[in-house]
């Protein structure tokens, strides 16, 4: 593409985008903290720019456009919309990028790659990453041409410049969004802090890392990839790269599991910062679809397992309306009186919420699982488990499972094995997660309708991306229909229609359950199609299913967003087309098993579809290939699975794609194998290759002239979002295309938010006087429009209350985890500090617990003192107090009251046992000094008369604890690197164990301070209150712990080895 400017969807902006004097402005709302992006929108006001003067936008150019005509299609609207402006200035930061393009060109690979080691020295000299941005995209630009024959368009190059200032790129699907990620990957990755690039599965990110990454290598950038089921060195190793690829659960189940480790060589992640930069591909879904589903590490908790299936077999009693009632929207059940009499008769017991005899929790849970949990909806059974189904991608997650008991009450109401009820160890949201990162930035191909979302959450703008060319899909209007069998007919018509006319067809269903319901109408019409859901057979093949369903006569059944990422080219996928072909000529010769159908996947249905036609010299490639394999496979005795055999043509695959016809040529040359199979397969596969990318285009050539993909829609979803995702399918790239939404009154989005439909299928009945016949008015379609806009705003409800609720945990989390990172990852001396501030601040409970600063001290509990400060240090301070009576402390107090001049190192208490004399060494005495002066300066204790006589005591209880621990542990005769490993491992199962707890009571508080609105209290508020009261009280509790556990261990060591063994 030239570097011309030319906007089809903005034509006013193609006449005068760059005048000579270029004018500068800025955005108000999209200008940000510098505290979080300090560079943010720079390139606006860098030093390339300083000569331009400022001068506001001429007016001339629209003038001249709307006399000859230019805006002819374009609406008002947003030629005005402050996007188009937005847009406009970026195009600034184009003309650089292409005027460094022609000295790229000349530069050799080496040259080019030395401009990495160029900007990052110019980094390390002052400069910014603004003033070598423009120069940074057209390096990767070249690069990206070089190394996959792909170049950056103008709006990707917009499309980079907007990730990188930490805004959302809303880029229609097909724009190219991966090959944009690259730009903002590759430049804030100079700085040496590492990127992260979040997609939403493992396929996605080794697609890209192996993809997108080669450009990053070939620049000489290290690239990692995270993967489910990797080892804790592999993770390290990876995270430590300049780009990370990953996906968003793996990487927040990292960070929970590096908050849990037990040693600093445990860590995976970058400590102490981890986050730098991210981008999230699918921004929506992870930040957004995601967001109701907080991240939890479980551990088990057998008991009780027993009660669920007895609760399962009650459940079958009770009857819907007469024992209970429910509420679809929020999934919640109500017992009524009848319910509860036959419960309690039932289970012989007297109160169903004895908390001796809890039942109530079990039998709401079976309720539930009975309700609102259906199968091939919700879940699926495979292998004897219940697998979650993920109902916005359709995918199943098999390491996810349900918390609270809910997924115990479903293998109950399934009859499967009980597994273990959970207990939560460690959670964290998606959006406290992201908000981690000092700058984040996303992109996907709906973001627009939930812009206001992502700026209160996120405070991140959408900026949309135009496109390339532009979108000529037709969106047909919304059908309605009064019952869902005059649904799914027109549905199985309309589909049929089109498979006559040879059009491809993309059917998106909301469960596998509707999936395999339209395929039994297909199938009974003799209709060749493929489904996609979440059963194995189907998700094996997930990509390569998507990637034919644009070929002339492909019928597609997809659940959901299954799929999602891989894009539907017209005419069909050629590199997915050249691998099958390779695949089923090789794999019988070597594998020697037939593929498992659960496992690997259903054969993709080829009826229909036109035949490939393979050359003659392709056709002796692949043969020659099938001789080498079928060799191979019975002179070396290889008995390779299935699996197996597939990675290794998947490997030569790879190997064709980095090393091309000539590169492999040479290996050949230089092979010193008899018989090179892997060499072999990737020269088969380039031939095959291009055969398959001239059927492809002639192919995609007549489904254009058909029309393009035709998209139908099956239900309306939760939010206007989801359906575009699936209308967006189609017209990729400037493709023909369209769309159909058909919707049924009696659909479940329609029961679940109690919409009055009675009066619709009425209307209906009149109008057609056929409630099987669709209607298209405009009345009805507003209605639907109206109810999907009130469930957006509904669970937009909920996710702000979740986030507001996760921001109180939020806060402590960050200190627990600041405190646990700095225990593991600080030396020795932030350690040993530690302990000594857990051993002061448990003394200063118990003085002022028992001590009033404005009361004389004969009214303090000086005994009760005594004792529970001996009772901390156990035979280390008996010793030594045991005959202090109270008397003598309330002497000594006494006689210090007024005390103005005092030794701050060897201070005591008269007439009482003087401090052991272990605070030598300058370190100790500065700790000491230190303490003192944040007693002195404490202003969270009462003022009064006697505030002096309450600090002295506190100093001398604390030297005195802390002198005893230093003596002991000196004369157990163990080094500083025993003790300091001993004194880690308590203060961090400590403050682990309690956090746990402290997780509970926190999840068991937000169910329990919704109650207290019916008293008129702000449930936040009440959150916020106890929230803060728990968490002061578990940090006591975990000082005073820490502190008993460390005396008691040095006191007698032999004892104790065994304390906190897990």
């Amino acid at each position: 593409m030239a570097a011309g400017f030319s906007l089809p969807s903005y034509p006013l902006l193609s006449l005068q985008l760059f005048p000579s004097k270029p004018s500068l402005f800025t955005v108000p709302w999209l200008v940000r903290s510098p505290s979080r992006h300090p560079e943010k929108w720079r390139f606006l006001v860098s030093p390339s720019l300083s000569s331009a003067s400022v001068a506001s936008p001429s007016l001339n150019p629209l003038v001249g456009s709307l006399k000859a005509g230019h805006l002819k299609g374009t609406k008002w609207r947003d030629l005005w919309s402050l996007n188009s402006w937005v847009v406009r200035d970026y195009y600034r930061l184009v003309t650089f990028v292409n005027a460094f393009e022609p000295q790229m060109l000349n530069l050799s690979d080496e040259q080019l790659r030395g401009k990495t080691a160029e900007f990052r020295q110019r980094l390390s000299q002052g400069e910014t990453l603004a003033d070598i941005q423009a120069e940074a995209f057209a390096v990767v630009r070249e690069a990206a041409r070089r190394k996959l024959g792909m170049r950056h368009f103008d709006v990707q190059i917009i499309g980079g410049a907007v990730l990188h200032d930490g805004c959302i790129a809303e880029m229609k699907t097909g724009e190219g969004k991966t090959l944009v990620s690259t730009l903002a990957a590759y430049l804030n990755a100079l700085t040496g802090h590492g990127v992260h690039v979040v997609t939403v599965n493992d396929y996605l990110a080794q697609r890209d890392a192996e993809w997108m990454g080669s450009i990053h290598r070939f620049l000489g950038l290290s690239v990692g990839l995270i993967q489910g089921g990797m080892k804790a060195d592999e993770r390290r190793s990876n995270y430590c790269c300049d780009i990370t690829y990953t996906n968003n659960s793996e990487l927040g189940f990292d960070y929970l599991r590096d908050n849990l480790s037990g040693n600093k060589r445990q860590l995976v992640m970058r400590w102490p910062r981890p986050f730098h930069y991210a981008i999230v591909d699918e921004v929506d879904s992870v930040l957004i679809d995601e967001g109701r589903n907080p991240l939890l590490i479980s551990g088990e908790d057998r008991k009780d397992a027993a009660r669920y299936p007895v609760a399962a077999k009650v459940a079958e009693l009770l009857e819907r309306g007469i024992h209970y009632n429910v509420e679809l929207k929020d999934n919640s059940v109500d017992l009524t009186e009848e319910g509860v009499a036959l419960m309690e008769m039932v289970l012989e017991t007297n109160d169903l919420w004895d908390e001796k005899d809890p039942w109530a929790r079990f039998l709401m849970n079976a309720l539930k699982a009975k309700e609102f949990y259906r199968r091939d909806v919700q879940y699926i059974v495979r292998d004897g488990k219940a697998l979650i189904i993920n109902e916005l991608t359709g995918r199943v997650e098999e390491k996810r499972r349900w918390s609270e008991g809910i997924h115990q009450a479903v293998e109950a109401k399934e009859d499967l094995k009980i597994q273990a009820d959970s207990v939560v160890v460690a959670q964290i949201t998606y959006q406290s997660l992201f908000k981690l990162y000092p700058k984040l930035s996303g992109m996907t191909g709906t973001a627009k309708t939930e812009e206001k979302e992502f700026l209160k959450m996120f405070q991140m703008p959408v900026v949309e991306v135009p496109t390339n060319l532009p979108n000529i899909r037709i969106d047909l209007p919304i059908q309605a229909f009064a019952t869902v069998r005059g649904k799914w007919e027109y549905v199985r018509e309309e589909v049929e229609s089109m498979f006559q006319l040879g059009r491809p067809v993309l059917v998106g269903t909301t469960s596998v359950e509707n999936s395999e319901y339209l395929s039994d109408l297909l199938r009974a019409r003799n209709i060749p199609h493929n489904v996609l859901n979440a059963r194995p057979k189907y998700a094996a093949r997930e990509a390569e299913i998507v990637a034919q369903a644009g070929r002339k006569y492909a019928i597609t059944i997809s659940t959901n967003m299954a799929g999602r990422g891989t894009d539907i080219i017209l005419g069909g996928n050629p590199k997915m087309l050249a691998k099958k072909i390779i695949e089923d000529n090789l794999l019988p010769f070597m594998a020697q098993e037939a593929p498992d159908v659960e496992n690997d996947g259903e054969q993709i249905s080829q009826k229909g579809f036109s035949k490939i036609k393979i050359g003659p010299s392709s056709l002796a490639l692949v043969a020659k290939a099938a001789l080498i394999a079928k060799h191979v496979c019975k002179s070396k005795r290889n008995d390779w699975p299935y699996g197996k055999a597939k990675s290794v043509i998947a490997e030569s695959i790879q190997m064709s794609q980095s090393l091309g016809m000539e590169g492999l040529d040479n290996q050949l040359e230089e092979d010193s194998e008899i018989y090179p199979l892997s060499t072999a397969v990737a020269l088969a596969y380039l031939a095959v290759l291009k055969d398959c990318e001239t059927h492809c285009f002639n192919e995609g050539v007549e489904v254009k002239m058909l029309g393009g993909l035709h998209v139908i829609g099956t239900s309306l979803h939760e939010s206007r979002r989801i359906d575009n995702q699936l209308r967006g399918r189609a017209g990729r790239q400037g493709d023909p295309g369209s769309t159909r939404f058909m919707v049924s009154l009696q659909d479940e989005m329609f029961q679940k938010f109690n919409f009055d439909t009675e009066w619709a299928v009425k209307l209906i009945s009149k109008i057609t006087n056929n409630e099987d016949i669709p209607i298209e008015g405009h009345t009805i379609v507003k209605q639907l429009l109206a109810l999907q806009i009130n469930a957006e705003k509904y669970f937009f409800g909920i996710r702000k209350s979740l986030v507001e609720f996760d921001e109180v945990l939020e806060v402590q989390r960050k200190h627990v985890y600041s405190l646990r990172q700095l225990i593991l990852a600080g030396g020795s001396e932030s350690c040993c500090e530690q302990v000594f501030q857990y051993m002061q601040a448990v003394v200063d409970e118990i003085v002022l617990e028992n001590a009033d600063p404005e009361k004389h001290p004969s009214n303090w509990s000086l005994r009760k003192l005594m004792d529970e400060y001996i009772q901390i240090g156990g035979n280390i301070l008996a010793e030594s107090f045991a005959e202090v009576r109270e008397e003598e402390l309330l002497m000594s107090l006494e006689q210090i009251h007024g005390l103005r001049i005092m030794e701050v190192e060897n201070f005591s208490l008269p007439n009482l046992p003087i401090p052991p004399t272990t605070f030598r060494g300058i370190r100790k005495k500065i700790l000491s000094l230190r303490r003192w002066l944040g007693i002195c300066t404490d202003e969270t204790i009462k003022k009064g008369r006697y505030q002096g006589t309450t600090n002295l005591l506190r100093k001398y209880l604390g030297d005195f604890l802390i002198a005893s621990y230093l003596e002991v542990v000196q004369d157990s005769g163990y080094d500083d690197s025993y003790i300091q490993e001993i004194e880690r491992e308590v203060i961090v199962k400590t403050l682990d164990s309690f956090w746990r707890d402290h997780l509970i009571n926190m999840n068991r508080l937000s169910s329990a301070v919704n109650v207290r609105s019916f008293g008129h209290r702000n449930p936040l508020e009440e959150y916020k209150i106890d929230g803060c009261r728990f968490f002061i009280s578990m940090l006591s509790a975990t000082r005073r712990m820490t502190v008993e556990s460390l005396l008691h261990y040095w006191s007698s060591p032999m004892e104790s080895t065994d304390l906190y063994a897990p």
